[in-house]
């Protein structure tokens, strides 16, 4: 019953999605594929994977109990205050704090956790802003 209601508000979604891009307007730029081309592709790709949810969904999930439940919502929590905090403190310290929970959460020691957190968030740091030229949060410190 879950895949078949999945793959209802996929469908839902798919024919939004196909319906909006029916209303591009043109620009007076239009190359021969033009605007609307991609952005059909992928409500029909959207649509057709959800009629098989709809038409052989698997069978029923066996949920997750309350305690892990909770530890979905805590780590979704995480991950919305992360995004919150990015430009208060910059990338490399939040970063830093979310990658040491959820690494934790995942099964790294806590001693380790904030070692983990930090080598990622520095990693990440020099390969998309040392290296490719990205800009990413800027903290009151500067990174």
């Amino acid at each position: 019953m879950s895949d078949r209601i999945f793959g209802g508000f996929g469908l839902a979604l798919a024919i939004f999605y196909i319906w909006a891009a029916s209303i591009i307007k043109d620009s007076f730029m239009v190359d021969v594929v033009g605007p609307r081309a991609f952005p059909y592709i992928v409500g029909t790709v959207l649509g057709l994977t959800s009629l098989y949810f709809i038409i052989r969904p698997d069978e029923e999930p066996k949920w997750p109990g309350l305690r892990d439940f909770a530890e979905i919502l805590f780590a979704t929590a995480v991950m919305f205050l992360y995004a919150w905090s990015l430009s208060e403190i910059g990338f490399v310290i939040a970063t830093t704090f979310a990658t040491a929970y959820l690494t934790w959460r995942l099964g790294t020691t806590p001693l380790w956790s904030p070692v983990v957190g930090l080598l990622t968030a520095i990693g990440i740091y020099v390969v998309f802003h040392l290296i490719l030229g990205l800009a990413l949060a800027e903290g009151p410190l500067g990174f």
